[in-house]
Formats: structure tokens, sequence, C-alpha cells
């Protein structure tokens, strides 16, 4: 299928030194070196197709950059979807138009008792009715089976979080964050080792980060099916989550009417048709936003977060940005941010934060890009339809 009307590139810069071209939504000394580098070699993959595609709230990622979509032909790149497979965020509107600190609290209070965080998990497994259908072969999945019983409704740690939200469609919002654990990591890796035995005895001069399956290989499949199983549990993981979310909701408050879910997926490939061909394309922390497609794109704890609804941008390969992105690395941030001054910006803007010292600095808000810059940056690519302003927040 041959898409017509390709728009000229509106984005904020164009690489044209490499193989393939590397289109940026942000201007190229945002990017970063670590990251430029890992984009340049994306471009140079004799397997990638059409140009490389840089978000604007890209950072550098191990491998490829967070915020980086690759289309590739007969590949798949485990390292390009990375080792949480579909990691995400889920988000639900309740019929509140406004919600007490006091409620707040007590309902936070109860999240924290219900949904495990970091590297906690449940001390006993989860109803099975929750976790996808097995179909096929999946043999990392099926020695992960059990475990994943007891990781499944849990949060994780990094920059996973429950966030509770008001509108500016005057409804409170829930929004979950969250991947499929260890279950994902343990596919990804696992793949991950095998496309880099295969490439080593093909003599693949290519670099060992992005090592790929191709598609003449057995392996190729099994990954794909293998990824798709995590991205069904990492939804899976979210609902469960929701769940005990609105629990927490109906306990402290009563009947509410919860509605509109929206998924979306920010780490997988998937099979597309882009310019004419079908191709694998890899989101890296980049959101698909096909035209009329509803996504969210978060800031950070003391910043507003946005649903919106995509344009189809050819260029972006339908995608946009999965949130702020990273200005600083985790180990910058509890070095050098001020934890008062970072306290204090929450206090002051009324939010029940999950600061509580500086090992937490690595998620204050001053460690992420500036999300006003960020959403300008991909006006071509998304339409904000309901900004989100943050009450009350769990961190991994």
């Amino acid at each position: 299928m041959t898409q017509t009307n390709v728009r000229p590139f509106s984005g904020k810069a164009v690489i044209d030194t490499e193989a393939l071209p590397i289109k940026l939504w942000l201007d190229e000394s945002e990017l970063g070196q670590g990251a430029l580098d890992q984009a340049r070699d994306l471009a140079n993959l004799p397997y990638a197709f059409r140009h490389i595609a840089i978000m604007p709230d890209s950072h550098q990622g191990y491998g490829m950059p967070i915020g980086g979509v690759l289309a590739t032909r007969d590949a798949i790149v485990p390292n390009a979807v990375g080792v949480d497979i579909g990691c995400g965020m889920g988000s639900l509107r309740t019929d509140l138009d406004d919600i007490g600190t006091a409620d707040l609290k007590a309902i936070m209070k109860q999240i924290r008792k219900t949904v495990p965080v970091g590297s906690a998990h449940h001390k006993t497994p989860q109803d099975e009715a929750w976790m996808p259908e097995r179909k096929g072969e999946l043999p990392v999945v099926e020695a992960q089976y059990d475990r994943a019983l007891y990781q499944l409704g849990t949060l994780g740690g990094g920059n996973h979080f429950i966030e509770v939200q008001k509108g500016s469609d005057g409804h409170v919002w829930i929004m979950v964050h969250s991947g499929s654990r260890n279950l994902g990591f343990t596919v990804a890796s696992h793949y991950h080792e095998v496309a880099k035995s295969l490439n080593e005895a093909d003599g693949d001069p290519l670099p060992p980060d992005l090592s790929h399956l191709p598609k003449t290989s057995e392996f190729f499949a099994l990954y794909r099916d293998e990824m798709n199983y995590c991205l069904e549990f990492a939804l899976a993981n979210r609902q469960l989550m929701m769940e005990r979310v609105k629990q927490a909701f109906v306990e402290v408050m009563g009947d509410i009417d919860f509605s509109h879910f929206i998924n979306k997926p920010h780490n997988f490939a998937a099979e597309e048709a882009h310019f004419g061909e079908r191709v694998m394309v890899h989101r890296k922390g980049a959101t698909r936003a096909r035209a009329g497609e509803w996504g969210m794109i978060p800031g950070s704890q003391g910043t507003r977060s946005f649903l919106v609804t995509g344009k189809g941008e050819a260029f972006s390969f339908h995608s946009c940005s999965h949130g702020a992105g990273r200005v600083m690395s985790r180990a910058r941030a509890r070095k050098t941010l001020d934890f008062k001054a970072e306290a204090k910006r929450l206090k002051e803007q009324g939010v029940l934060h999950a600061l509580r010292g500086r090992k937490d600095l690595d998620e204050a808000p001053g460690s992420y890009k500036d999300i006003d810059t960020v959403m300008r940056n991909q006006k071509d690519l998304v339409d904000v339809q309901v900004e989100l302003a943050p009450l009350a927040v769990v961190k991994g």
C-alpha cells in the first residue's frame, strides 16, 4: 500500500552524513553526544529502512536512543525494543470532578498496601485468569510463567508510577506507567544473547548492542511471538494494578464510575506499512501515533501530562514521544540536584509526591526535560486533547 500526501519534513533537523538520514524532532544539541552516536549507528545498519526518527524526548539508552524509531527490512533487533518489553501507559477517567487532600492520602495509602513497588512482588500468585493465553512456541515464557504470576499487578522501579491527576476536561484521571517486569527482561536478555551469537558466527562487524535476528532465522519468529506475549502481559499487569487503584478509590469515596481506559505501550516492534513497504518498526521509548489514535505523554511528578491523538505523521513512522525524557542520568541527578528545592517545588504545587530523600532525586522534576518544549517540538505529530495536572503519585 503506497502512502500519499506525505508532507515536507517539519521537525527540527536532519543529519545526512550517514548511510540513511536521521530526522530529529529536537535540536541536535539537546540530544547529547551519546544518543547522537547511537542514532548514527542505527543509520548505518544495512537492514535499516528509509531513515531514523528521533523523538523530542530522546536521550541515550542501551544500544539505541530512548525515544528512537527504527524501521527494518527482514530483521528484528531485541535491543531496539529494550529490556522492558511492553512498558507503557494506562489511563482511566473517573466521574469525580474534584478530590480532597485527606481522601487522596487515604487512597494512596491503600494503593501502597495492594500494589508492590520496586523489586517487590506479591507473596502469593495472582489469579491466573489475568494472564494472557499462551499460543505457539514460547520457551522463555513457559520457563518464567509461574514466577510471573507473583509479579502480575506490580509496579516495578525506575520511572514507573501510579498518578492521580486533574484533567482540563474537569475529570479526575488515573495514570499507570509500568512494564512486563522480569518476564520481559528475561525474554529480551535471552534473545539479545542469541542475536549476538548469530551475528558473531556470521562475522558481522556491526555494533554488538544492535545485534539482530534475521528473518531467515528460526529465532526471528520465536522472539517476535515471545515479545508479543510480553506486550500482553504488560497490559494485564497495568490492568490489574488499575483494578487495585479503582478498589482503593471505591473504598475511600464510595461508588465511582470509571471509563475511557487507554493503553499505549512504548517499547515494542510491529510489522507495519510505511512508504509503500511492509517493515518492522521498532519503538524504544516512543509511542505509536496513527491519525486519530489516542495516547499519553507524561511529564514528571511535578509537571503536566497529556492525553493526545496522533496525526499519522509519515516521517515519524506514525510515532511521538513517550514522555518528557531525561535531561540527566540518574546518578547525576542524585549527585547534583537540590533535594530541598525539588521537594519545596512539589509542595508548593500541592502534589503529594514521592521524594523522600536524595536517593529519590533521579525521579525529581529537575532530572527531566521541559515538557512544554517537548510538546512544542511535536506539534506535527499529535494534537493535545486533555491536559493532566498531578495531584498525587506513587513511584516505583
